[in-house]
């Protein structure tokens, strides 16, 4: 791509490589991936550069697999930690993989100890080592400390970088300490308050440090109480902190009640998202369902749970075969029974999200679990009545059979009852064994709605006589 091409290209981009929904330009990654293929690293630069780290980011995970080592090559010194960090991991992992251990221990090196272990953690164990030993000993003692810690759990998620100071200093003395140590971290939004076991015993904002007279103790204008965290605690139990009590950063502490670092907002918001969308995917058997997961991942997971769902269906088709005498002789049975099961399933999925996101936000517990399980009664037996009013009525009006119309009415109660009943049950019962009720509670409820629905239904049309 020559001076003339670029001019060109910068000419119909100039309104902004973003649409207006902050996405790249399609024919901005065209425009960036024509320049690295014709060999014009320094055009590609041109164009990437003034783009924040979130967004060039975004570009590697539009280009092509086969592509985006390329592209890297072409604006390595734009590819900084900092766009690490912003990277979906499956990128992120392909792009690690075709560095030097040197090259990753540079950006390591360059990013809080939270980022730098989302970036190591994934490596195979003799990367790691290669990497950790390219590392200047503070961050590498820092880093293995992390890795130390279960994934997913506060450890893996802090960061060490923060400001603690002792409760006997007065304002000007923690001014003075943040201007005098320029390598103090920069990025915070309050001061921890430590006794002389290094335990945190209170916060300081630093709206507070700018508006108090230097003189002032920072006993006198520290708050007390805090939210501590535990460093072995699940991230998705530090996220329910940070939300319910409107967390900007909390202090870590370990075992023997120690700071040892800090977990900001930022993260936090990251978490909430990955657990949510977790938590949908699971609901669904679709895995992580990351459209950057490899392919075989993606059938390893998937198929796992399409057998289990083969299984459950032929569990409800054997119940079927159990009255394959009566729909011989009635046929109408076979056309009007998948409607009970499927609303049955429907109706247990609706039940079976809201408990879900209920158990996942501590919403659902132990004290109000028998009044959860009698609303969802309640509310099933209100939907099934009406829908067995509206499914009986249509049955009579279509095919003008009486008998058949108060069968399936029944049947739509019943299905209801159990789908409204199986929505909350299995997900607690699994949650209490141990067990994520987000990753298996649909298949079972799908198989408890089925195999009742056709139960009900055949079940009640034989003993009405409609087969006979």
């Amino acid at each position: 791509m020559n001076e003339t091409d670029l001019n060109s290209v910068e000419g119909e981009l100039e309104t902004g490589q973003l649409d207006e929904d902050d996405r790249l330009k399609p024919e901005f990654v065209r425009a960036v991936l024509d320049a690295v293929e014709a060999g014009d690293d320094e055009a590609a630069r041109s164009l990437v550069e003034p783009l924040h780290p979130a967004d060039i980011a975004d570009l590697f995970e539009l280009t092509p697999n086969e592509r985006r080592g390329d592209l890297a090559k072409a604006i390595t010194d734009l590819l900084d930690g900092d766009v690490f960090a912003e990277m979906n991991d499956y990128v992120r992992e392909d792009l690690i993989d075709s560095l030097s251990a040197t090259q990753v221990a540079d950006i390591a090196s360059e990013l809080d100890t939270d980022d730098a272990v989302a970036i190591i953690e994934d490596m195979e164990e003799d990367d790691q080592r290669a990497v950790l030993r390219a590392l200047d000993p503070d961050d590498r003692a820092a880093i293995e400390e992390a890795l130390s810690y279960p994934e997913e759990s506060a450890g893996r998620l802090m960061q060490r970088e923060l400001i603690a100071v002792p409760e006997h200093w007065t304002v000007g003395d923690a001014i003075d300490y943040l201007r005098g140590h320029e390598e103090l971290t920069t990025d915070f939004w309050e001061i921890f308050v430590v006794d002389p076991g290094h335990k945190p015993v209170g916060t300081c904002q630093l709206s507070w440090i700018l508006r108090t007279p230097r003189t002032v103790s920072i006993g006198d204008v520290m708050k007390r109480e805090q939210t501590l965290v535990p460093v072995d605690m699940d991230q998705e139990e530090v996220a329910l902190r940070f939300q319910k009590y409107a967390l900007i950063s909390a202090a870590v502490i370990d075992a023997g009640g120690r700071l040892v670092g800090m977990i900001t907002v930022d993260d936090i918001v990251h978490i909430i998202s990955e657990e949510a969308g977790e938590d949908i995917l699971r609901l669904s058997g679709a895995g992580e369902g990351d459209i950057n997961e490899p392919i075989a991942l993606t059938v390893r997971t998937r198929i796992t749970w399409l057998v289990v769902n083969l299984g459950t269906a032929m569990l409800a088709a054997s119940v079927v075969g159990l009255f394959q005498g009566e729909i011989a002789k009635f046929a109408l049975l076979a056309v009007l029974m998948p409607i009970v099961s499927g609303m049955g399933g429907n109706a247990g999925t609706q039940t079976l999200a809201v408990v879900v996101r209920a158990l996942a936000t501590n919403q659902l517990t132990s004290s109000n679990t028998a009044r959860m399980i009698l609303r969802e009664f309640r509310i099933a037996a209100a939907n099934g009545a009406m829908l067995g009013i509206l499914i009986g009525m249509g049955t009579w009006l279509i095919f003008g059979i009486s008998d058949l119309a108060i069968v399936i009415a029944m049947a739509m109660v019943i299905n209801n009852l159990v789908a409204g009943l199986s929505g909350v049950l299995i997900p607690v019962s699994l949650e209490r064994a141990g067990v994520d009720p987000a990753v298996s509670s649909a298949v079972f409820v799908t198989m408890m709605t089925d195999v009742m629905g056709f139960f009900c239904f055949l079940g009640l049309a034989t003993l009405w006589g409609l087969g006979g």
